[in-house]
């Protein structure tokens, strides 16, 4: 007699963080609390950040190149030191950036004409006509990414992360700031 079984097989998945509960012996004290919320925002952040890295390399761009390229195709010219300060690079990162994606002829440097200390950087036609070929495809990575929660939660996270980073901003660390 024939003992085997037809439908599916679906291996044992991995627990994510995201399917983890808080346990009974969690932390009760607000240092514990601060430092458990501390190793799940750097999880996952790592985990979004792996995403949406490997989706810009396997379109030829490193996430630093598509920060760029995505600021500029959104929001237009930007002098270097306002790019840098939205993707968060320092001034030499972008000018490595901002040299590699020029040489590909993805984006220009143009001198303000009111300040000539001032190099703003434009995206290029050819910039441009990438970013919209393939701005779509990396946006739905990402949500696919951010599926684990729904649109309310995504909703409160928002507001809950914009509020910790403009507190932890202003905070004292040892009374030396």
């Amino acid at each position: 007699m024939d003992s085997t079984v037809t439908g599916t097989f679906h291996p044992p998945r991995a627990p994510s963080y995201l399917d983890i509960e808080m346990p009974a012996t969690a932390p009760v004290t607000d240092r514990e609390l601060a430092l458990k919320l501390w190793v799940v925002l750097a999880r996952a952040h790592r985990v979004i950040a792996d995403r949406a890295r490997r989706d810009a390399e396997r379109r030829g761009l490193t996430l630093s190149e598509f920060a760029v390229l995505e600021v500029l195709f959104h929001k237009g010219d930007l002098p270097i030191g306002q790019l840098g300060h939205r993707v968060l690079l320092t001034s030499g990162s972008m000018t490595y950036v901002v040299d590699k994606l020029a040489r590909r002829g993805l984006l220009a440097r143009r001198r303000c004409g009111e300040d000539q200390r001032v190099t703003y950087v434009a995206i290029t036609p050819a910039g441009r006509h990438l970013m919209a070929g393939i701005f779509p495809q990396h946006a739905e990575a990402i949500r696919r990414a951010a599926a684990g929660l729904t649109a309310e939660e995504k909703r409160a996270a928002i507001a809950l992360l914009k509020r910790l980073g403009l507190a932890a901003e202003h905070a004292t660390v040892d009374g030396a700031e």
